[in-house]
């Protein structure tokens, strides 16, 4: 009985902390920040050191092309067509990284192998 007898003194006690914020007359705000749809990336550094140090056969000027493409799209808040531009350059930068890493390795190779010579002056 004990327990009983001392609820409604500790509900006395608990509803002076609660304040107004316990109260349906407050109104509430919601705030909803971001979409939550991660940003399309346009890389535009890949392209462009694919440009400047690779670019085997046009294709990192390709890529930076459909890099500022992405970027451009991205900037005026077309999302579809600047997560397409943004894939083809991706994919353009995949190709030309790997080609000019492959000539790379081959010359190389043949240099080692002697099939090719430097010639000394």
């Amino acid at each position: 009985m004990e327990g009983k007898v001392n609820q409604p003194m500790i509900d006395q006690e608990l509803d002076r902390f609660r304040g107004p914020h316990s109260s349906d007359d407050v109104p509430s705000t919601v705030v909803t920040i971001g979409t939550g749809t991660p940003p399309v990336s346009d890389h535009v550094l890949w392209s462009l050191f694919n440009f400047v140090h690779c670019n085997f056969c046009c294709l990192g000027f390709l890529a930076l092309v459909f890099s500022v493409k992405s970027r451009d799209r991205k900037a005026v808040g077309d999302v579809a067509t600047a997560e397409n531009y943004s894939s083809t350059s991706k994919s353009l930068n995949i190709a030309t990284t790997s080609l000019s890493i492959l000539t790379f390795v081959i010359l190389f190779g043949l240099l080692v192998a002697g099939v090719i010579q430097i010639p000394r002056y």
